[in-house]
């Protein structure tokens, strides 16, 4: 006997198999959808500053600088004094425009001992009895530095003023010899005070017990400005 196939249920099963795989499709479908994404492309410009940042110009800051120190002043001129022992009474006096010398001189008549005759012959006497006199007196001295003494142009323009104290040799001829500063005042008034008195004429020597000896005189001549 010879079994027939029915076709309706060969179908029958064949439709749930199908029903499987359209539902497999149908869920791979769906989870395909949710992974997939769109990636969005942003334009990028290089030219532009991000918004919200103010790009400023720097402006270099000029730092003045500090004055500079003033100048030191000008050093002041030092006078160096050598102080004189001899006891002076009178005093030359030169002024610019004109001289204003004393008019008397007062030598008292010193007290010494009398001179050992052994005494060497170029001894230096400070004291003596016939004391060497400029020729034609004290009133001639005076004359005689007062019209040949200058001011110095330095001094005057400087202001200088003041007493220089000079000392010299008055020899057994008369001659004027080492002729040195006690005290100074600068500004050129030394230079030409030695100046004059080195270019006086012989004077008379100061005699010991009748005979001329080298005799040391000190002179003060004022420097003053009207």
């Amino acid at each position: 006997m010879i079994v027939k196939k029915h076709f309706g249920a060969d179908l029958e099963k064949k439709k749930k198999s199908y029903l499987a795989i359209g539902l497999l499709f149908s869920l791979a479908m769906v989870l395909a959808a949710f992974e997939y994404r769109t990636l969005e492309t942003l334009p990028i410009s290089m030219g532009e500053a991000p918004i919200g940042i103010d790009i400023v110009d720097v402006i270099p800051v000029s730092i003045p600088k500090p004055p500079p120190p003033p100048p030191p002043p000008p050093p002041t001129a030092e006078i160096k004094v050598v102080e004189n022992n001899a006891t002076i009474k009178n005093v030359i006096e030169v002024f610019i425009p004109e001289v204003t010398l004393d008019t008397k001189i007062n030598f008292e008549m010193p007290v010494f001992d009398e001179p050992e005759d052994d005494e060497p012959e170029e001894k230096i006497f400070r004291i003596v009895e016939n004391k060497p006199e400029f020729p034609g007196g004290i009133e001639a001295l005076y004359k005689y530095i007062g019209s040949n003494i200058k001011y110095p142009a330095m001094a005057k323009d400087s202001g200088i003023k003041g007493t220089i104290h000079i000392t010299f040799v008055v020899e057994k001829d008369g001659s004027i010899t080492d002729v040195k500063l006690l005290r100074r005042i600068g500004g050129g008034c030394d230079e030409e005070a030695i100046r004059v008195i080195e270019d006086m004429p012989n004077w008379n020597p100061g005699k010991q017990r009748g005979k001329p000896v080298r005799v040391q005189f000190n002179l003060p001549i004022a420097f003053k400005l009207k």
